[in-house]
Formats: structure tokens, C-alpha cells, sequence
């Protein structure tokens, strides 16, 4: 079982590492230690199925990312995982590889085998058709079409139900899906870098400061090239990013993936732009070819909404309180496009206003152990509050390190509470 291209991404978490030590284990746990050896085993394919999961970044939306693999006399004897233009679930693609294997196998899934019929037929029928014997399963399925009925459909069937193997791995890695299946809003993520005194922009990085030098790559960022590599892979994972007119205006952004891997469908690039100030000549509408979008409230048909239009951006005009769209309905909108997870880069001020709205799930700041000094600009230094609200804590916090920066993850909701 060699670890596959996205092995290496957060998506699955400690997944890798743990992968690898429950191989460990499994290589030196004793012959007559029958239950612990039968534990470890699960868990290396428990791993396996996460890894193949994982495969479907991109790929899936807005499907789940599932990954399965079938086992008979502790051998692999068919796997897959699912992406969306190949229709098949992975339990499927998995079935169909080990033919009359199946029958008495056993089957690992990160996520509960689906009961209903969608695109495709339900899959609990397919494996008590096929004879499997063992379901090992990490997480039930957040889908009110099933949570849970899987599982009794199949012990009704007679066959034996592992559940919450891996069970925080799966969930992390299922999300955005958990968010929108339930609530068909996107999992929005915060994402920001700041130095250590908390500035947003490096002095000579600002408009107007140091016009006639020329600005070194190092200068030219507040994170490390090994944390702006990180996100680029948050943009891959995402259906959709937001930001507003402000950065575009000053930094003049393509906002694309680069990372080069492949994806079902381009990465949607959004921009808030209450005027309609987006230049015609900047990036982001030059390159624009059918994956940006633009919430306004000018009018549908000014002439210059005419003119982004002909340059292949979408304008859609929003209501809003006095002169900015409505965030809410900005991301109702992006739900209802199908769009399972939003990343948020933007200044301060759109920062602010989707904290105050209660848009952002999930924040993940990156600081840099540089210090801008009072020519940088200040955090909240757009538009102070008249009124200061409780502070929120953040739960499930987490902090990885990515050359010398160190990047802060936690969560404002949890996205797998009934609603």
C-alpha cells in the first residue's frame, strides 16, 4: 500500500503519521495477541481508506470524499474512491475490483455506506448483495438521507458494523460537505498572516511607500514561501474564494490555485464589491473565464456591469444594509451554487464585517516572527467598532509550524451539531 499524492496535505490530518505507526505496531504485535493485532489491522486499513479519501480532494465536490477498500485473509483485493464525474461511490469502484472476492470480505470506508438512491443505486444493497461479511466504518454520514440507516440496513442484513475507527480524522477530512448537507451554507474559512506586533502589510509593501524601489521577494511578503505554499493547497481544497474590492484595488491578485493538481471545476474567485470598482484591466478580469464572480449593489444594468460581463465576469446584484452587499445572502448564494467551502482572504475591514456576521466556521492565522514596526499597518486599523463585542473563543485549536512561521487553526462552530 504506497501512500498517494495528497498523503502529505492537512485534509487527513495526522493520518500519515499514525498510518505509519500502526503499521509498526501491526509488524511487532505478538502472534498470540489475536484482538490487538485485529485492532491494529483495522486501523492500518482504516488509514488506507482516509489516503484514498483524500484522492478526491477537488475532485468530489459536493460530494463527500470518500475512499473504501476490501480485505479477504488480510489482503487488499479491491479499492477506489469516488470523485464526482465518475459517478460510482467508492464502496463500488472497490466491489467491482474484487469481483467474487467480495463475498466474505471485509470492507473499511471512512464514511457510512449511502441507503438512498441519488445518481446512483443505494451501495448497502450492492454489499449485501455481494456477501460482505465486515463493515468497518469511521464516521456515520451527516446526510439526513442517511445518518445512521446504513448502518441498520446492514446489521439487519446480518453483517458485522465497526463504527468511530479514525472518527476525528474522517470528520475533519468531510467538513465542509457536513456543513453544507445540513445547513447548505459553505464551510467558510478565515484565513490571515500577521507579523508578531500584528501588522497586515510590510511597510514598504504599502501604496505610496517606496515608490521608486524596488521591493525584494522577501519584503514583498509577510509569510515564508513555505506557508504561502500551504495556501495554495487551502485554495485547492476550496470550492470557492472571497475576498473583497479593497485587495484587489491595492494589490491587484489572480487568486487562482496553483497548485497544479487537478480539479473538477475551476476555483470559483468572488469578489464583494459594493461600487462596482473592479477594474477592467486587472488581473482577475483578464483571467476571468467563467470562475468570477462579483457580489454589487450597483445596478444590474449599468454600463459597467455591461462591460465585466462581456469580459466573462458574473455581477449578481445583492441587497444590503447601507452601501455593503449582505454577506448572508452573499454565502446563501455560494450554497446554493453547490459551493461546500469558501476561503476568506481578504483585509481587515471584510475580515471584520464576516466575523460580525457570523459567516466564518474556521479561522487559521499564520504569524511571522517579523516585526513591521508603526510604518506597517495596524490589525483593525480600517474601521474601529463603535461598540466592542463579547470576545468569542475558539475550540478544537490547533498550531503547526511551516518554516519559521506558525500557523493557529481553531474553530467558531462545529459544524457536525444538529441545527
Amino acid at each position: 500500500m504506497e501512500p498517494v499524492e495528497w498523503n502529505a496535505r492537512r485534509a487527513v490530518l495526522v493520518c500519515t503519521e499514525s498510518g505509519r505507526e500502526a503499521r509498526l505496531n501491526l509488524m511487532n504485535a505478538s502472534a498470540s495477541s489475536t484482538s490487538a493485532s485485529t485492532v491494529s489491522a483495522d486501523t492500518v486499513f482504516m488509514d488506507r481508506a482516509l489516503e484514498l479519501a483524500a484522492r478526491g480532494v477537488a475532485l468530489a465536490s459536493p460530494n463527500p470524499l470518500v475512499g473504501a477498500l476490501l480485505v479477504r485473509d488480510g489482503r487488499v483485493v479491491g479499492e477506489g474512491f469516488h470523485t464526482y464525474d465518475g459517478v460510482r461511490h467508492a464502496e463500488i469502484v472497490a466491489l467491482d475490483a474484487a469481483r467474487e472476492s467480495a463475498r466474505g470480505a471485509a470492507l473499511y470506508i471512512n464514511l457510512e455506506p449511502c441507503c438512498h438512491t441519488g445518481r446512483t443505486g443505494p451501495c448497502t444493497q450492492a454489499l449485501i448483495a455481494a456477501g460482505v461479511a465486515r463493515v468497518v466504518v469511521a464516521m456515520a454520514d451527516p446526510n439526513p438521507a442517511v445518518a445512521g440507516r446504513g448502518f441498520r440496513e446492514l446489521r439487519a442484513a446480518g453483517i458485522e458494523v465497526v463504527s468511530g475507527l479514525r472518527e476525528a480524522e474522517a470528520r475533519r477530512l468531510n467538513e465542509a460537505f457536513a456543513r453544507w448537507i445540513v445547513s447548505r451554507k459553505p464551510l467558510v474559512t478565515l484565513k490571515s498572516a500577521r507579523t508578531l506586533d500584528g501588522r497586515l502589510v510590510l511597510p514598504d509593501t504599502q501604496s505610496g511607500a517606496h515608490k521608486n524601489r524596488r521591493i525584494s521577494e522577501n519584503d514583498r511578503w509577510i509569510s515564508s514561501p513555505e506557508s504561502r505554499a500551504e495556501v495554495q493547497i487551502m485554495r485547492h481544497t476550496s470550492d470557492a474564494l472571497l475576498t473583497g474590492i479593497g485587495t484587489v484595488l491595492v494589490d491587484d491578485p489572480l487568486l487562482t490555485d496553483r497548485t497544479g493538481l487537478p480539479r473538477r471545476r475551476k476555483l470559483l474567485r468572488v469578489v464583494l464589491d459594493s461600487r462596482l470598482r473592479l477594474p477592467l484591466r486587472s488581473r482577475l478580469v483578464r483571467s476571468a473565464d467563467g470562475d468570477v464572480l462579483v457580489f454589487t449593489r450597483a445596478k444590474r444594468d449599468s454600463p459597467k456591469a455591461s462591460a465585466l460581463r462581456r469580459a466573462g465576469v458574473e455581477v449578481v446584484h445583492l441587497a444590503g444594509r447601507a452601501t455593503k452587499p449582505d454577506l448572508l445572502a452573499a454565502i446563501a448564494d455560494l450554497g446554493r451554487r453547490e459551493m461546500l467551502s469558501v476561503l476568506l482572504e481578504a483585509g481587515e475591514t471584510l475580515n471584520s464585517a464576516a466575523l460580525d456576521a457570523g459567516i466564518v466556521d474556521k479561522m487559521r492565522v499564520f504569524l511571522a516572527p517579523r516585526i513591521a514596526g508603526a510604518a506597517g499597518k495596524k490589525t483593525g486599523a480600517a474601521s474601529a467598532p463603535k461598540r466592542i463585542p463579547a470576545a468569542r473563543e475558539l475550540h478544537g485549536v490547533t498550531m503547526e509550524r511551516f518554516g519559521p512561521d506558525f500557523a493557529i487553526e481553531g474553530y467558531l462552530r462545529d459544524v457536525y451539531r444538529t441545527r
